[in-house]
């Protein structure tokens, strides 16, 4: 008997917990304790969707660096976890997937509430393949602050 997957653990556990301010922080609190580095940063799920994710970052002291803004790897974090969640929930469910590569471009000092977005198209097959996840993180203005490309294998769970 196959069990779900982690993509649609997720969804279903969003559609659960997602309608008031302590369903997304117990949300969030499950996720990290899964995924321990990625909550390192604090982020909040804003949006989870089947293939669209929407991941905001507050900036405070704690993910800053020493130049007033937030740090480079807490902005590639941010955007590795948006990646990933939109991956997982894109995925069908005798697929898995893991990270390969991961490249990021900064634009300008990030600050204030940034929020990190992607979209992928449903994945019809657990077939091996690769899939290439682009990521924007923008400011509070609008502005691009962190561009990112996760490569992730997909193929059948095992």
């Amino acid at each position: 008997m196959k069990t779900a997957s982690p993509g649609h653990t997720l969804l279903l556990l969003w559609e659960k917990l997602r309608g008031t301010a302590l369903g997304r922080w117990f949300f969030a609190r499950l996720l990290f304790w899964m995924v321990p580095y990625s909550g390192s940063i604090g982020a909040s799920i804003v949006s989870l969707e089947p293939g669209h994710v929407v991941v905001q970052l507050r900036d405070r002291r704690a993910v800053r660096n020493h130049l007033s803004s937030i740090h480079a790897m807490a902005l590639a974090n941010l955007c590795e976890l948006t990646s990933g969640l939109a991956m997982l929930t894109a995925l069908p469910k005798d697929a898995r997937g893991i990270l390969t590569g991961f490249s990021v471009q900064y634009h300008k000092k990030a600050r204030g509430m940034l929020r990190a977005e992607t979209r992928v198209a449903p994945i019809a097959s657990a077939q091996a393949q690769e899939l290439q996840v682009q990521v924007e993180a923008r400011d509070e203005s609008g502005a691009c602050v962190t561009q990112a490309t996760a490569q992730w294998k997909i193929g059948p769970q095992q």
